[in-house]
């Protein structure tokens, strides 16, 4: 039950963050950019808060099934590290690439 409520709220809530109202919203005629740095400076931080969480998540994921092989087959390291190695890199350079999209946008603020 309470998992149940908790995926309705949080499927509400990225309803509502990822609305395109706010994308097709009208500019402020203030003339410092009024709701759209709010706006930019929140996905900037919700956008680098996701891609490191993903990114955490697959290095954790890709690291347990290699040690969980190796455990399986010890004779298989040497097979296993070299691909694991460049998958954590892989899966790193996602989280870099988020961070100079961040930057990017932060600097229109």
């Amino acid at each position: 039950m309470v998992r149940k409520i908790g995926l309705t709220l949080g499927a509400l809530m990225a309803l509502m963050l990822g609305s395109p109202l706010f994308a097709m919203a009208q500019t402020a005629a203030v003339a410092d950019g009024g709701m759209s740095r709010g706006l930019i400076g929140l996905g900037t931080g919700l956008g680098l808060g996701i891609a490191a969480l993903g990114c955490g998540l697959g290095q954790g994921k890709l690291a347990a099934s290699a040690m969980e092989s190796i455990g399986r087959n010890p004779n298989s390291t040497s097979q296993l590290f070299v691909p694991m190695i460049i998958g954590l890199a892989f899966v790193e350079s996602l989280t870099l690439y988020a961070f100079v999209i961040a930057f990017f946008l932060y600097a229109k603020i």
